[in-house]
């Protein structure tokens, strides 16, 4: 996106209306159907060129947990992208790490070794600027991993019931761990394992079958809300 369509969706932003973007019909179009989503994933690039823009800061790493299904890459890019920040999936990192995938990684050296593995990539990565970081089902149940993730960043469930995972990840035929006889039951006594210890991450936010855009705003709300999302620049009387 060019810096011109931005400064005109800055003012249409701030209540100038599509007539100032005559030049940029796709903009046009955007600001005169609301498309929020569009809108906010061009914010952050906006927020750059324009004196006066409203920013947020992070003070911490987002460390996104929750089971497989509940939309932490998804939410994890666009908020990332919302605040100008890095995005990073720790299973990405794991594969390129490992030289292959983790499908093939628990096939042939088995949970125990991709843990481990987990285990040291995360807390690589939270050694790192502060970013959005995407982890696995998994490894929030690791205590060392949630040790790390404790000390280095806020953490935030992705809650999500059964009905909303399994349609999701019953998409995909690449989970490892619903490789059995009865992948749903195999996921509700995932959930009934595993959600007590989700339970001790920093936040806690829903995330429902609607857009990813409505979750992504609930977790700007919950940071803002327990003061690890900060408005800064002008607007913030810097």
């Amino acid at each position: 996106v060019s810096e011109r369509p931005l400064l005109f969706l800055a003012v249409a932003l701030r209540g100038g209306g599509s007539a100032l973007i005559p030049d940029n019909a796709i903009l046009a179009k955007v600001v005169q159907r609301r498309e929020c989503g569009k809108i906010e994933a061009l914010l952050p690039a906006a927020r750059a060129h324009i004196p006066g823009m409203p920013r947020m800061s992070f003070n911490r790493t987002v460390a996104l947990i929750g089971m497989m299904g509940a939309g932490k890459t998804k939410v994890g890019r666009l908020l990332a992208q919302r605040q100008g920040l890095k995005f990073i999936d720790a299973d990405t990192e794991i594969q390129e790490a490992a030289g292959c995938s983790i499908e093939d990684i628990f096939e042939t050296q088995g949970e125990a070794v991709f843990r481990e593995g987990e285990r040291k990539v995360i807390a690589r990565l939270l050694n790192g600027p502060v970013h959005v970081l995407a982890t696995g089902g998994g490894a929030f149940q690791n205590a060392s991993t949630r040790a790390v993730i404790a000390e280095r960043a806020v953490s935030v469930w992705l809650k999500a019931d059964l009905d909303v995972l399994w349609e999701r990840v019953s998409r995909r035929a690449n989970r490892p761990m619903l490789k059995t006889a009865d992948p749903r039951r195999t996921l509700a006594d995932l959930i009934e394992k595993r959600y007590p210890v989700y339970a001790l991450a920093d936040l806690t936010v829903v995330s429902e079958g609607g857009p990813v855009e409505e979750t992504v705003v609930r977790v700007e709300d919950a940071l803002r809300g327990a003061g690890y999302l900060a408005g800064r620049g002008a607007e913030a009387g810097e």
